[in-house]
């Protein structure tokens, strides 16, 4: 992965201690004409890390990656039995 240039692998750290990860992929497209799109999975917080607005802040500089990289289109997976996080992707336009 770390030999792809269009694999990106957020990690978030507090001191030592990796708090958050999010992993996004730079996939060429055909709509658009061509266009960039960019998927993002992985997304975790470490639990005692919740609620503070983390996840939020990994979302914020997950898009302005997408904006650095001309990306036209984000998608996003998430595990449908996890409903809070269904709801927190909702809350932020997902």
């Amino acid at each position: 992965m770390d030999s792809d240039p269009n694999q990106y692998l957020m990690v978030v750290e507090n001191g030592d201690e990796i708090i958050g990860t999010c992993h996004l992929t730079i996939i060429p497209s055909l709509t658009f004409v061509g266009s960039t799109r960019m998927q993002i999975e992985a997304v975790r917080v470490l639990g005692k890390y919740r609620d503070q607005k983390i996840g939020s802040w990994m979302f914020d500089q997950a898009i302005s990656y997408a904006k650095d990289m001309d990306v036209s289109i984000i998608g996003l997976t998430t595990n449908k039995k996890r409903a809070q996080t269904k709801h927190f992707y909702e809350k932020l336009g997902f």
